[in-house]
């Protein structure tokens, strides 16, 4: 019965090990996710911190140009608001935007690394088989 011998049971794989690589999976996932509810709350609170700053700045700004009595002093004074108010939002939405993509590459870096570990697992794993 030579043609019995040369069948070879397939090994069983080792359920410790993959139960251990999901549970590593999953803690990046969940770790990952950590991260992006933290970037999120973050750029949240830096958007009302912006929004306070910008109803107070712009409240002062009315209170000002209401004490100017000259049309053309008023045109000078709405000119600049227009202008500061411009510069300030693109540096607002500049800083929320780095606030977004610092998040973003902590968890992907972070994902990064667990799915190169769970490669070299299975190469490991397979090498072993």
């Amino acid at each position: 019965m030579k043609l019995f011998g040369e069948f070879r049971m397939p090994a069983m794989p080792d359920f410790q090990a993959l139960a251990e690589a999901q549970r590593k999976n999953i803690e990046a996932i969940t770790a990952a996710n950590k991260i992006a509810i933290e970037g999120a709350q973050a750029v949240a609170r830096r958007q009302v911190e912006i929004l306070q700053s910008s109803v107070s700045e712009l409240s002062s700004a009315v209170q000002n140009m209401s004490r100017e009595e000259s049309p053309v002093g008023k045109v000078a004074r709405q000119t600049d608001l227009i202008k500061s108010s411009y510069e300030k939002a693109v540096s607002n939405v500049k800083e929320l935007s780095d606030l977004i993509q610092k998040s973003n590459n902590e968890a992907l870096n972070l994902l990064n690394a667990r799915f190169s570990a769970a490669m070299d697992e299975v190469k490991s794993a397979v090498s072993k088989g």
